[in-house]
This record gives C-alpha cells, sequence and structure tokens, in this order.
C-alpha cells in the first residue's frame, strides 16, 4: 500500500465524522473515530476464522477460562479472540437493538482487548450515538467494503500509518499545543538507524533484545526498531515495552502490539514520572519523542520529592529542570533504566528541541543534567535537524544519542552533526509539516543513509555536498569535541565601591525613605498605651538624629566627602558630641541616604582593609573549562578594569551545547540589483492585482 493509499484510508474514515455534527464537537469525533477502527481492525483480522471459533467455543463449554483462551488463540493465529456470533456487519441486521449487541459484540473479546476499550471509555460513546439516533449509520459505514481493514489489505505498518494519520488530524482539530505530535517516520528511522548501526552483535541467532519507549504513543518508534532487527536477522526476539500517560495513544499502541504477536501487557498506562511501569526493568535500547516544552507542575509533587529522598539512586538525583519543560526529566528517567557496562550497557534515542542544549545558567538543574551525563562519557552524539518535519510544530529539533557503552575511538568524544540541509521538500504539506528527510525505501533520495554513514565514520569536519536553491555546496556536517568543550568556569567578576559622602539638606532627607529609619517610629505592642508611648519615643529620636545631621552639616560647610573613612570620622566626632549613639542600623541607614556612587572617590573596604565590592558592577565571565581561569581573567578582563577581582567563593561550573554557533555559516546578502528586480516582479503583480478588482486596464506601477 502507497503512502497516498493509507493517507485516502485515514481521510475517507475521518469523513464518518460527517455523521456526527451536530451532537459532537470537532474535538470530540476522535471519541468515536479511534476505538471504532480499533473495532473494525479487530474485527477483520478475525473474520477468516470466526466459523472455526465459534465451532470450538461450543465444544469447551464448562472448561476453565484459561483452556478456552488458549484454544481460541491457536485458532485465531493471534493473542486474541472473539466468540460472539456478531460481526461488524451482522450487527446491520437489527438496527432497533445495535446499541446492546455492540456491547455484547466487545464483552466478547478477550480481556486484553476489552481493556483498549475501557480505558477509550467507549460505552458513554456507543451509549450517545444511540441516543443521539447516529449510531446505525456510523456503524453502517465502518462496515462498508470501503473500510476494509483486513491485513490482506493492509499490513501492520501501513496500520501504523493509518492510526497515526487519523490522530494527527484530530489533533489538528482539537488545537492541542506544539508539544503534542506525533514523530514522522522517517525521523524515527533516522533515529532508529544510529541507535542501532553500531551493534554487533544483532546478527546472533535467536538474540534477545529488549525495546522501550516512555512516551511511546502509538508505538511507532518500537515498531520501526523491531521492523530494523527483524529485517537484519529474522530469527531475532526483540520484546517491546512502552508507557504512554494519553489514553487513545495507549490503546492504540495496545492494539497495535496484539495485532503483531507482542505482550500487550508490557505497553503501560499512566504517567511515566508519577507511576512508572517498569520500576524494576532495564533495557538494551531506548527511544522516546517526549512532548516538547511541556510542563509538569501536575507531577512537581512525585518528581521533587523522589530527587530528595532518593537522590542519585532515583531517577532525578541529577537535577529538576524549570517547571515549563519536562524533556530533560524524560532522559534522567531512561539513564536510570541503562543496564550496567557489565551487562553489555544500553544506547539511548531521544528526540528534543533545542532548549536541553543550552537552557539554564551554570548551576541551574538543566545544567547540572548536562554536566552529570557529559562527565559520565554518556553522551555520544547530538544530529540537529531539519525544520519543518513535524506535523504540529516547525521548530528545530535534535536527535540525543546517550549511550554507557561507548566504542574506544569515541571515547571521551562527542560528535556533533548537522542534518538542517538534509531533507526534500514534500508535494503537499501535513499541517506544519513541509519537509522530509529523504528515505530510499520511499524512492527519495537516501539521506537517511548518508547521514548515518556520516555519524558512523566519525570524522571531524567531514563535509557534504548538497543542492541548495538549485546550486550545489559543500558544507560541514560533523565536528568531534573533546567532552570538556562543552563545560565552563562561570566567575563573578567584582568591581570595589566607591562612594562619596555629604550631609546637605537634600541628602538627609532621603532618611525618611530608609526602612530602618521608619522602624523607629513603628510598634508592635498590643498595648494601646505602651504602643503610643513607643511611637511618640521614635519620633523623638528621628528628630535628634536629623538635628545632629543638620548641626554636622552646618559644621562641615556642606563639605563632600570622598573617603569613607574620612567621613565616619567625622560623623563620629559630632555623634558623640549630641550623645546621640547612632545603632548599627541607625548608622547604615544614614550612610546610605548619605552616600552617591562616584568612580572619582576612594575605594570603600571592611574592617580587615579588603576592598568591599559594588553589586552594581559586579558582572560575569563564562571561562571554558580547558583554560586557566587566572589566565583568562588577567588576558580578557584586567586591561578593561584594572580593579576589578574574582570573588572564587561564586564560582559554578556549568555546560551547554551551543550546536548552531559551531555550525555557523555566514550567508552574505543578496546584490541590491536583485533585490530591486524581485520586487519590480512584486510590483507588476500588485498592479495586476488591483486591475482586476477595479476593471481598469492602465493601472499606474504604485511604486
Amino acid at each position: 500500500m502507497s503512502v497516498q493509499t493509507h493517507q485516502q484510508t485515514a481521510n475517507f474514515i475521518w469523513s464518518i465524522c460527517n455523521l456526527l455534527r451536530g451532537p459532537y464537537k470537532r474535538n470530540e469525533y476522535r471519541k468515536v473515530i479511534l476505538p471504532l477502527t480499533i473495532l473494525r481492525r479487530f474485527d477483520c483480522i478475525l473474520e477468516p476464522t470466526k466459523d472455526k471459533v465459534l465451532a470450538e467455543f461450543d465444544k469447551l463449554q464448562g472448561k476453565s477460562e484459561n483452556i478456552i483462551s488458549a484454544q481460541l488463540r491457536t485458532i485465531t493465529g493471534v493473542p486474541f479472540y472473539n466468540y460472539s456470533k456478531l460481526t461488524f456487519k451482522k450487527l446491520l441486521d437489527d438496527p432497533n437493538q445495535i446499541a446492546p449487541n455492540l456491547n455484547s459484540y466487545i464483552n466478547a473479546f478477550s480481556p486484553n482487548v476489552r481493556q483498549i476499550f475501557e480505558k477509550l471509555d467507549f460505552g458513554v460513546q456507543i451509549n450517545k450515538m444511540h441516543e443521539k439516533n447516529l449510531l446505525f449509520n456510523v456503524i453502517k459505514k465502518f462496515a462498508s467494503d470501503e473500510v476494509d481493514l483486513s491485513p490482506a489489505h493492509i499490513d501492520n505498518l501501513q496500520m501504523g500509518y493509518v492510526f497515526e494519520e487519523l490522530i494527527r488530524i484530530g489533533a489538528e482539530q482539537s488545537n492541542e499545543e506544539a508539544g503534542e505530535h506525533f514523530t514522522p517516520r522517517e525521523v524515527i528511522k533516522l533515529m532508529v538507524n544510529l541507535l542501532l548501526s553500531p551493534e554487533t552483535d544483532l546478527r546472533k541467532s535467536h538474540v534477545v533484545k529488549t525495546i522501550y519507549d516512555p512516551a511511546c504513543g502509538t508505538g511507532g518508534m518500537l515498531s520501526v526498531a523491531e521492523d530494523y532487527i527483524r529485517k537484519l536477522n529474522s530469527d531475532a526476539q526483540p520484546h517491546l515495552f512502552g508507557q504512554d500517560w494519553n489514553d487513545e495513544a495507549y490503546g492504540i499502541c495496545r492494539a497495535d502490539m496484539l495485532i503483531k504477536g507482542e505482550d500487550a501487557n508490557n505497553i503501560k498506562p499512566d504517567c511515566t514520572f508519577e507511576k512508572d511501569g517498569f520500576p524494576k526493568e532495564k533495557f538494551d535500547y531506548m527511544l522516546a519523542n517526549p512532548p516538547f516544552g511541556v510542563e509538569w507542575k501536575q507531577q512537581q509533587k512525585t518528581i521533587e520529592n523522589e530527587a530528595k529522598t532518593l537522590g542519585y539512586d532515583g531517577r532525578f538525583g541529577a537535577g529538576i529542570p524549570r517547571i515549563n519543560d519536562g524533556s530533560l526529566l524524560f532522559l534522567q528517567h531512561m539513564i536510570s533504566k541503562m543496564r550496567g557496562p557489565e551487562q553489555g550497557g544500553s544506547r539511548i534515542g531521544i528526540v528534543f528541541n533545542g532548549s536541553p542544549l543550552f537552557t539554564g545558567d551554570a548551576g541551574s538543574g538543566e545544567s547540572n543534567i548536562r554536566q552529570w551525563i557529559i562527565e559520565n562519557d554518556w553522551l555520544e552524539a547530538i544530529v540537529a535537524l531539519p525544520d519543518q518535519l513535524f506535523y504540529n510544530t516547525g521548530i528545530s529539533t535534535y536527535i540525543w544519542i546517550v549511550t554507557n557503552r561507548k566504542e574506544k575511538r569515541r571515547k571521551g568524544k562527542i560528535q556533533l552533526m548537522d542534518a538542517r540541509e538534509f531533507y526534500t521538500k514534500m508535494r503537499k504539506s501535513l499541517g506544519n509539516k513541509r519537509h522530509q528527510i529523504g528515505d530510499a525505501e520511499e524512492n527519495r533520495p537516501d539521506q537517511i543513509g548518508e547521514l548515518t554513514q556520516i555519524y558512523g565514520n566519525f570524522k571531524h569536519d567531514a563535509t557534504h555536498t548538497i543542492m541548495s536553491n538549485g546550486i550545489k555546496k559543500t558544507v560541514i556536517v560533523s565536528k568531534i569535541f573533546d567532552n570538556a568543550d562543552f563545560g565552563y568556569n562561570k566567575i563573578t567578576v567584582e568591581r570595589p565601591l566607591r562612594l562619596n559622602f555629604q550631609a546637605g539638606s537634600e541628602r538627609i532627607s532621603l532618611l525618611d525613605d530608609m526602612r530602618a529609619f521608619q522602624k523607629l517610629a513603628e510598634s508592635d505592642k498590643k498595648n494601646e498605651t505602651i504602643c503610643q508611648q513607643e511611637i511618640e519615643a521614635g519620633i523623638k529620636r528621628q528628630a535628634a538624629i536629623k538635628t545632629m545631621l543638620t548641626d554636622f552639616s552646618q559644621a562641615s560647610a556642606g563639605r563632600l566627602f570622598k573617603d569613607r573613612s574620612v567621613f565616619l570620622q567625622e560623623l563620629k566626632a559630632i555623634d558623640q558630641k549630641f550623645g546621640v549613639r547612632l545603632s548599627a542600623s541607625e548608622l547604615k541607614a544614614v550612610l546610605e541616604a548619605l552616600s552617591e556612587k562616584d568612580e572619582s572617590a576612594e575605594i570603600c573596604r571592611d574592617a580587615k582593609g579588603n576592598p568591599e565590592a559594588d553589586p552594581d558592577l559586579r558582572d560575569t565571565e563564562n571561562v571554558p573549562l580547558k583554560e586557566n581561569i587566572e589566565e583568562y581573567f588577567n588576558r580578557e578582563v584586567l586591561p578593561h578594569v584594572p580593579d576589578a577581582w574574582i570573588n572564587h567563593s561564586k564560582t559554578k561550573v556549568g555546560y551547554e551545547i551551543p550546536l548552531n554557533r559551531h555550525f555557523y555559516r555566514y550567508e552574505p546578502p543578496r546584490p541590491l540589483e536583485e533585490i530591486a528586480d524581485d520586487i519590480k516582479v512584486l510590483e507588476g503583480e500588485i498592479v495586476g492585482m488591483l486591475a482586476e478588482i477595479t476593471g481598469s486596464a492602465g493601472a499606474k506601477p504604485i511604486f
């Protein structure tokens, strides 16, 4: 079946939604369409063995459920069955009883199928369609030959495409956020190639491998990984595991596993963070495309509690990212499920947006997570993908390859690849998806194969010739870095505080804004008399301080002091004369009110003679880990600010991966003549359109 055909099948199925208009809103259509598509697929699969199952079921009356299940599954050849005499088409024979008959038909499935429809809460939709007189016509459409979902007509892989297309359309009509999207198969295939191509043991006879996706959706990544291994080795035994919070996606994935003969019990519902479906399992391979930029506030309590109580013995010991993006939580979760190197280790492939590369300063949760991964030498490669690859978002995306068993040549190294130019334009866009990575199996340029080969060659500054706007050009695609190249010391650069002081009336008036000065005339006593006494005493104290300062102003003749120590001596003398005896908090308020920043003033020093730092002049510098901090400071900072120093107590280590910076290519602006020609063409088009609107053939140029 061609790609066009699976899209046509999905479009026809979705067209059945026209029958639902009125009682259902557009964003509710998929509550009906998806369960019925799954049900129709099961119905078509079981149709050839229906008579044999019914005959055997009659013979097995009175036997245990285990015996009945084993016998019927042997006949169907798949891990499910249905012992009802009804089929989709027979449901139409009794229109008046179609609702109870449909419920009876679903209840006659094996328990593993019934669980799917219970999770999808399909019984509610059956009752609603029946009440609105829609059920018969909807079932009639699904029972028609136009919805032939038999394996002879549409294989398991293409059926997966149909499911994904239906969910994509439903997601668009529900106006779901950009993170709620599904991964195009060519992206999955590239990631699977990068993940599995270095594996040397996949050809071993009857090799057993476990594959896990913590955000499995409809199971696309699991299916492509399984298909890769089986094509390489037909005797291999890949076992698939997945979990997804979305009930629709979970139901489809579970149904897909049943159809393919996999153990559907390995597909778990619920939130991966709050209820890990595989708390003790370790896996050989892991793949995921977690939602982009989706907040995890609902799971915050569970995650933070685990991080606090278990630390590195749990899943989130390395750090907690900001609340509005849980991408790095998924990666930490997957790393916690890696087999130890002594057990063969694991390999992880995950799709991210740009945020996990650089979001978060040194000391932040994101930076700490990157530091943990890189310093443990787990990050093997990052591949920048073309934009506009995904159905519901056009943003830039990246594949991360993480493993705890790097090849010897890759140890201590990270490979960055720029695959942003490796795409072909689609003839017709699908939502935001306008580009696709070339796949030889789809009769397109084998860009997946090219990228896999470049990745495997592991060469620094590896180049590739691409076509851009009809012009051939050679670009750098691969760069190799040391782990330490992505780390830096964030140093705090301090500069001295310089203040002048003056006891003039204008500055004295600023005392009224100082909180410590205001508190003198306040009281927190409950006794009203005592409270009033304290307030009155405070007002007198404020007046005494101001009187003293006014006298100081007159005595110093408005002198501007540029040395704080000299000013303090003078102030102490006048304080003793008046007997005011300023407290520490009062003195602080006075100094703050009477001072101003002054670059020409002397440096303010503490009791030990050390310069005090000016918070307003504080700055930071990121010093690469490979550089000596003092040498960097002497070279890059002191020539510009000779009085600066480093506050070593505030130095933090950070990690970021500025991939775009490493692959920056200067694009010169187009010649002015070329731009002018384009403007003339546009001018002509606009004049032509105006002529059509106004009916005037002789419209003049508007520019």
